[in-house]
């Protein structure tokens, strides 16, 4: 006989329902169940009416417990409200501000200082009015207990206050005196600095809305801390000893064709106690660093007419310092010179590149695709009439193309020089002495020219040195790399033996009294190399003449030539293409030993 399951499943129902009603009964005829439900209900019922009671004896009023600037507006209307806090919470007209023996006393009025009693009163009544109905009747509830205090709304020009604040500020507040060390005379000097006083002036500023919100006072005291960035005597002594170390060495900082050498006395301000270095002066490398090196891209231009470039401006990519790759590195670098027996050392700049839209390859058919050589030169020191000729010689020099295989004359190039030219007299070196001429100065542009052509690794057929050590030509740059030019015996001549044209481009800077020679075309793997000049057969200049002249008045000196130490330079140019050496020669220069001259006065006294 089968069994069905239908009537088992419904037994078992049946009996789930009979135990869990009688359960359920037994729970609810509980007598501690009906006390707690009692109670519970009870309890929610007062709760209900006393706040509907509480509700409605607010309608229209500010919830009690209320205090505006510990005035009690609770149970008030708006207007009642509005009347009290007037009369009992009136306008201030002065704040007295005190710092040691300082008092300061700033009027309100000039702040257009005013108290909002109706904004204050209408922020009391709309407290826990919200519409959000558990969040107010729960505050709503709390307010029954607890009181609460608020600051009264007013309103306040905050510029002109701050304009306040910073003046008050500047006359409390002491600068503090930071140590330096420096080194002066072949002394290492050392001031450990003078602490300070500072005004937190964010802090004024908010005890004095502190103050107007919540005014049971007048008088606040500007709140101050001490600055103390001296060094102690170890520091000293720590410090005094790092300077010594760094007192003659340097640090060169390269980026393309540009270094930037910091040297003894510069090393030594940035020093710091605790064997670290310091923040401004580091940030104050950096920031100048950042005004010489970083740029926006540049496209190129290259406007070609009648066989000479009219306008080129080379593409460039945008520069950005990585300052913080930077930082390390000068880091490590001040450290090395610390530790090391190294006297210089010297580093590439780390930077950000964005390249520009337009390269110079895109621009011209002719090969101009990248800068192959740069010559520089320094002429400070010169004088007007010489700084006017160097410019305008190195004008010459742009836009000019040279086409391969061709040789080019530097004089042919420069043309007359003469006043006719617009050249002024400056001093030039003619038949073994140095006299005022007509375009005093030119060699500058041919040394410069020179050194490019050096750098490019070009084939030089023609050079010859000066007939003495020069010191324009010193500047930041050994002997022996000079080339002077006097038409029509003496010129600097070249062979552009690259693939393409090249370009060549003067840049004449008269306030930083440089020059610069670039030298555009196409790279062929070719690399240049001067070795270090070698100085030889060193002899003294002749004792200074005297040289009497009566258009100058009795017991005046006038100097009209300068001593120069007589020498031999030599130095060798190779250079080398795909493993073959293509150019191996060798300058010699021979220079004279200058003498010194002087006219001296014999003619009457003025």
């Amino acid at each position: 006989m089968l069994t069905n399951p239908c009537y088992h499943t419904n037994c078992i129902m049946l009996s789930l329902k009979s135990i869990f009603s009688f359960e359920k009964l037994k729970i609810f005829n509980s007598r501690a169940f009906k006390t707690v439900f009692y109670s519970v209900s009870i309890f929610s019922i007062f709760v209900f009416v006393v706040l509907v009671s509480y509700h409605a004896y607010s309608w229209g009023k500010i919830y009690t417990n209320i205090n505006l600037s510990q005035i009690p507006v609770g149970g008030l209307s708006p207007e009642e409200a509005v009347e009290v806090l007037s009369e009992k919470v009136p306008q201030p007209e002065t704040i007295k501000l005190f710092a040691d023996n300082q008092e300061f006393v700033i009027k309100l009025s000039d702040f257009d200082f005013s108290y909002d009693y109706n904004q204050t009163v209408t922020f009391a009544y709309d407290l826990y009015r919200t519409g959000n109905f558990l969040y107010d009747i729960k505050g709503r509830f709390k307010l029954l207990f607890d009181e609460v205090n608020y600051g009264m709304r007013y309103n306040l020009n905050e510029e002109k206050l701050r304009d306040a604040i910073s003046a008050i500020a500047g006359q409390v507040s002491i600068e503090p005196v930071y140590p330096t060390v420096s080194y002066v005379q072949n002394n290492i000097v050392i001031d450990r600095g003078k602490s300070g006083i500072n005004v937190d002036s964010e802090k004024l500023l908010l005890d004095i809305e502190q103050l107007l919100a919540y005014p049971n006072k007048n008088t606040l005291t500007i709140p101050t801390s001490a600055v103390n960035p001296t060094w102690n005597e170890t520091d000293t002594t720590l410090i005094r000893q790092r300077a010594e170390t760094l007192k003659d060495k340097s640090l060169t900082l390269v980026f393309e064709h540009d270094s930037f050498t910091h040297k003894g006395n510069d090393l030594i301000k940035l020093l710091d106690k605790g064997g670290k270095y310091n923040e401004i002066a580091f940030n104050k490398i950096i920031d100048d660093l950042k005004k010489e090196i970083e740029r926006n891209p540049e496209n190129s231009v290259f406007i070609f007419n009648n066989g000479k470039v009219e306008e080129f401006t080379p593409s460039k990519d945008g520069i950005l310092l990585n300052v913080n790759s930077f930082s390390i590195l000068l880091t490590d670098n001040l450290k090395n010179l610390e530790s090391l027996g190294e006297t210089a050392l010297s580093f590439e700049v780390p930077v950000e590149r964005t390249p520009p839209q337009i390269t110079t390859s895109e621009v011209n058919n002719l090969g101009i695709k990248e800068l192959i050589g740069r010559g520089t030169s320094s002429f400070s020191g010169s004088i007007s009439s010489r700084i006017h000729n160097v410019g305008l010689a190195a004008s010459r020099f742009n836009g000019i193309l040279v086409e391969p295989g061709k040789t080019v004359s530097f004089n042919e190039i420069l043309g007359d020089v003469s006043a006719y030219t617009g050249y002024k007299q400056a001093y030039i070196i003619q038949d073994g002495k140095t006299v005022l001429g007509d375009g005093g100065g030119v060699c500058q542009v041919s040394t410069t020219l020179f050194r490019a052509l050096l750098n490019a690794g070009l084939p030089i057929t023609e050079r010859r040195s000066h007939s003495y050590r020069v010191g324009y030509y010193e500047q930041g740059s050994p002997p022996g790399l000079d080339a002077t030019v006097f038409a029509p015996t003496t010129d600097l001549k070249f062979v552009n033996d690259t693939p393409g044209h090249i370009l060549i481009q003067s840049l004449f800077d008269p306030k930083k009294y440089v020059l610069d020679f670039e030298i555009y075309g196409t790279r062929d793997g070719r690399i240049a190399t001067t070795t270090k000049p070698i100085v030889t057969s060193v002899s003294q200049p002749p004792e200074d003449l005297y040289i009497d002249d009566p258009t100058l008045p009795a017991g005046q000196i006038k100097q009209i030539d300068y001593k120069a130490w007589g020498a031999k330079v030599t130095f060798n140019y190779t250079v080398i293409r795909n493993g073959e050496t293509i150019i191996n020669k060798s300058f010699v220069s021979n220079y004279r030993p200058w003498q010194a001259k002087f006219l001296k006065g014999t003619g009457p006294a003025n």
